[in-house]
């Protein structure tokens, strides 16, 4: 069971992250977090990118909460190999 922060606007998409089985926390407790789901919604306008975990970073923008699901479920995949 993977540890994915999720942030509070993605209902649907935690809801289908616990369904899957995965451990979903909010996006105030990145601590040892596998992956993290944003919503795109605060776009970095200067361009300027500092990442708060080194954990994958996933924009859920257009995609439905199972496409997320299953986003989160490769990158999982690709972090092991």
């Amino acid at each position: 069971m993977a540890r994915i922060a999720v942030e509070d606007s993605l209902d649907s998409v935690k809801q289908a992250l616990q369904n899957s089985g995965h451990e979903v926390v909010s996006m105030d407790n990145m601590d040892s977090v596998d992956c993290a789901v944003i919503s795109g919604i605060d776009n970095n306008v200067m361009g300027i990118s500092d990442r708060a975990t080194k954990a994958s970073v996933i924009d859920a923008t257009g995609m439905t909460a199972d496409e997320v699901v299953r986003r989160v479920d490769q990158s999982l995949q690709q972090m092991q190999s």
